[in-house]
């Protein structure tokens, strides 16, 4: 028997190709879920709705009019559902003091006014013992240089999941959140690319390896799960980085410069890539 079988399943934040909500919405499948998924790119939705078996719809998280037609389509599809995930997110690197407003209000409009309204207009469709999931970060507690609206914003909201976990509780609806450390993702090519970044990262692993998407699914789906008995928590699947914390900004520049000559190139340009 299937872990979730029959359970009916919204990932929203997949709609990029293998991204960390695709790998989600594949191991949900595979435990006997229905699945929906959502996002911004809607040929990429439909080819892992085909693979998977499941369903796709257009929604954007920063659109409060989006997110009632997506909590429309759920009830008109399913009539309810039993497991929201929300992965989206933005990976921002930029000095605090270079973090522009307009960037600030993207950061907060989709890590926290976004997800604020997507769980509270999915929640009247979640069926009582339901399971509610935020996909935070790790730099929500440990700090990592130039990423403070991105840290802010996620360290925000996983106190709201706390306040949803506290008032749904007494229908059985658990509210949680995990906090990936640095993972194998396409956002993160482009650090490994770079000599002695992915290296000094390494080392802050007691488990000795960064995370992979895969490790994120796996406690999706205890979280989804019957057996399950805990809420307004967040788990720290990040193989241990919160005991020794990320490298420094300092610490990475001299690892790159040893193993290439040069100094490490800097993302302020180009400032990340959003899950969708």
């Amino acid at each position: 028997m299937k872990r979730l079988q029959s359970r009916k399943a919204l990932v929203i934040g997949a709609a990029g190709r293998d991204n960390m909500g695709q790998v989600i919405a594949r191991r949900l499948a595979a435990e006997g879920a229905q699945v929906l998924i959502a996002g911004r790119h809607p040929v990429e939705l439909e080819r892992l709705a085909a693979e998977i078996g499941g369903l796709a719809t257009v929604a954007d998280i920063t659109d409060s009019g989006s997110l009632d037609a997506l909590a429309a389509h759920v009830g008109e599809t399913w009539g309810g559902v039993d497991i929201v995930v929300n992965a989206t997110g933005w990976g921002l690197l930029k000095p605090f003091a270079l973090t522009t407003e307009d960037e600030l209000r993207r950061m907060a409009d989709l890590q926290f006014i976004g997800p604020f309204l997507f769980f509270q207009k999915l929640l009247p469709l979640v069926g009582d013992g339901g399971s509610l999931v935020q996909i935070s970060s790790a730099t929500a507690t440990i700090m990592l240089d130039d990423h403070a609206a991105y840290m802010g914003t996620k360290a925000g909201f996983d106190h709201v999941m706390r306040c949803i976990a506290n008032e749904y509780g007494e229908r059985g609806i658990r509210a949680n959140s995990i906090s990936p450390g640095l993972t194998e993702t396409p956002m993160t090519a482009r650090a490994k690319a770079v000599p002695g970044v992915w290296e000094s990262y390494l080392a802050r692993y007691p488990l000795g390896r960064v995370g992979t998407s895969e490790d994120i699914a796996a406690a999706v789906i205890w979280l989804s799960g019957d057996d399950c008995f805990m809420t307004g928590q967040n788990l720290q699947v990040n193989g241990g980085l919160t005991l020794r914390g990320n490298p420094s900004g300092a610490e990475i520049d001299r690892a790159v410069l040893e193993a290439t000559g040069k100094p490490r190139p800097r993302p302020w340009a180009t400032a990340g890539v959003a899950r969708a």
